[in-house]
């Protein structure tokens, strides 16, 4: 039997703190400026020789790689046996690259249980018993498919602004459409500069249809329109974009509580939803965004964006591991195909793999 230490943690972040301390809002941009945007991101997907997603993952968690298994076989390079000292440099390292204490602490713990109970001696054993760990947590929920499902959806896409929800919109409705299946967009972000401009563009160079309201338009009329829209056509799935920020927490919060029960109520023989997109680079308040928006709404799963851009991709175990949220895609690029849908063993051979 497994044995976990117990009573570590970290302070929870104030809940304005962890939803409004981010970046502040862009300046409007015009429609050419997007709809440029949106150019260059296809023009990311196209103009490049096209490579499997296995070798994109490794290099999009090239940073993170280098941050744990480049560190810790650099330890294990010096070290000629396996002591105290070897592992909290291990636990130092893993909290660093944004896995959390109580994350770390839990795959220490299981680690020096296997070293004891399968006599374990050479130190560079770690490596492949940390790669069990780390496809262990991964796997607690295993993320299902969500191409496989033969309801209708409906996906309400929540986060806080600057995550990268609009364009996460836009990719998904891609790979739904690449399944052959019919795609709607809802644009309920009424209240965030240029967000309906920056939809709609989406929506015309994918061919598909967007139900849009006026800018500052009540956001529960939008999510009403668009899902007696989408059983009206019978639309496979429609998601639907929703605000990142408001005054207050609680008002964002209480908005979108009202978008849901809305969507709820209304939706007919579809099944709800709810992803939340994460920008990896935020990461510990990553996690405590999390946890706030899965106590207000009970979030689905999570989709984790620019996980190229940083060094700390272990915010995914931490998430996986603290919150039992599943992860449903992860982003490492621009182009519209660099979000794929997130497997536990893909994921590990990519960071700690040969």
């Amino acid at each position: 039997m497994r044995w976990f230490r117990r009573g570590w943690g970290q302070e929870e972040p104030e809940k304005n703190e962890a939803i409004e301390a981010e970046q502040s809002e862009p300046e409007e941009a015009t429609e050419e400026e997007q709809s440029e945007k949106v150019e260059e991101i296809l023009e990311e997907t196209h103009g490049k020789e096209q490579v499997s997603w296995l070798q994109k993952l490794k290099n999009g968690l090239l940073k993170s790689r280098e941050n744990i298994v480049g560190q810790i076989s650099g330890l294990i390079s010096l070290r000629g046996k396996i002591d105290d000292e070897l592992w909290d440099d291990i636990e130092a390292i893993l909290i660093q690259a944004d896995i959390g204490v109580p994350s770390t602490m839990h795959i220490i713990d299981n680690l020096k249980y296997r070293v004891i109970m399968e006599r374990v001696t050479e130190v560079k054993q770690i490596i492949n018993l940390l790669k069990d760990e780390l496809v262990e947590i991964l796997k607690t929920e295993s993320p299902k498919t969500l191409h496989d499902s033969t309801r209708r959806r409906i996906y309400l896409i929540v986060g806080v602004n600057g995550t990268g929800k609009t364009t996460t919109i836009a990719k998904l409705a891609r790979s739904f459409l690449k399944h052959n299946q019919s795609v709607l967009l809802g644009a309920a972000d009424t209240f965030r500069a240029a967000a309906i401009e920056q939809l709609d563009i989406w929506a015309r160079r994918l061919n598909v249809d967007v139900v849009k309201h006026e800018r500052g338009s009540d956001p529960a009329a939008v999510v009403y329109d668009a899902v007696h829209a989408a059983n009206a056509r019978k639309s496979d799935v429609l998601l639907i974009d929703t605000a990142g920020r408001l005054h207050t927490y609680v008002n964002l919060m209480e908005e979108l509580k009202k978008i849901k029960r809305i969507a709820e109520r209304e939706k007919g023989d579809a099944e709800i939803i709810t992803l939340l997109v994460i920008d990896s680079t935020t990461g510990q308040n990553g996690i405590a965004q999390a946890r706030l928006f899965d106590e207000a709404l009970t979030v689905d799963g999570i989709v984790l964006t620019k996980l190229d851009g940083t060094a700390k991709g272990g915010i995914v175990l931490a998430i996986q591991d603290e919150l039992k949220i599943p992860i449903r895609y992860v982003g490492v690029g621009e182009g519209m195909d660099d979000l794929q849908e997130f497997k536990p063993e893909e994921f590990v051979e990519a960071l700690v793999g040969e």
